[in-house]
């Protein structure tokens, strides 16, 4: 579904991503993780056309690089980016209807709003208050409910437990296990949590200096990997990259 190959971008001078490849399955969760700075947040804004970029992005074989961030929308990857960033002094329901600005078909949009109220109650409830107003938590389900509002099949989350409390962590946990189940989105996840994401997701990157730097499925996870690559006990020096997708029969790879 997703390919990126050999992706580098930039914020002017400063190189925010080096060569970086990976790839995400129809239906699956892939988590990115990393310490600060690593370029995990530049890598889904690359994807998501808010950087400029070089190499290879392709999304059920379209190219995204050089498109423009409401084209990559309307091919169905939508981003909701760290800290939340929504419209603090409209309501609760324009902010979930500016997100649903892909769909023509009134019918349509009512429908996905009903999923997003049924998703999120605590939404429902005060879909006349203003974003301002919200709690910390309510806002993290508005940010993810308005991208759900595009009924997207990839969907990008940076640091959705950023600033969280535990037990709020945990539902947004399940609410991204019910998005996968329910609507059959794919998830590219960005996390420090690690223990979430790994959770969440069946494979993972770890990135470091704009590099990925190890790959592995979560079932075989090795926290003294994970250690090393965070703290960067190991040289930043991205693997050789291995697609890791089962071959086809009749495939050679």
């Amino acid at each position: 579904m997703l390919e990126v190959r050999d992706l580098s971008g930039h914020y002017g001078p400063i190189q925010a991503l080096r060569g970086v490849s990976l790839d995400v399955a129809a239906g699956e969760a892939v988590a990115v993780l990393g310490p600060n700075g690593a370029g995990k947040s530049s890598l889904l804004r690359a994807i998501s056309g808010l950087v400029k970029s070089k190499g290879s992005v392709r999304y059920q074989g379209h190219q995204l690089v050089g498109r423009r961030p409401e084209w990559i929308v309307r091919q169905g990857v939508v981003h909701v980016p760290e800290g939340r960033r929504i419209f603090a002094q409209m309501t609760v329901l324009d902010n979930l209807l500016l997100g649903a600005f892909t769909c023509d078909d009134g019918v349509a949009q009512r429908e996905h709003l009903d999923f997003v109220f049924t998703l999120f109650p605590d939404l429902a409830e005060k879909r006349s208050q203003l974003g301002a107003e919200l709690s910390g938590g309510q806002q993290q389900m508005l940010a993810i409910g308005r991208g759900l509002m595009a009924r997207p099949s990839l969907l990008l989350l940076d640091e959705p437990s950023l600033g969280l409390s535990p037990i709020l962590v945990e539902q947004v946990g399940e609410t991204i296990a019910a998005i996968r189940r329910d609507l059959g989105t794919s998830v590219l996840i960005v996390e420090q949590n690690a223990a979430l994401a790994i959770e969440l997701a069946s494979r993972a990157y770890v990135m470091q200096s704009g590099r990925v730097v190890l790959s592995f499925a979560t079932e075989d996870a090795s926290i003294e990997q994970i250690r090393e690559a965070y703290l960067g006990r190991r040289p930043a020096q991205p693997e050789a990259y291995v697609d890791p997708r089962p071959a086809q029969p009749g495939t050679a790879r």
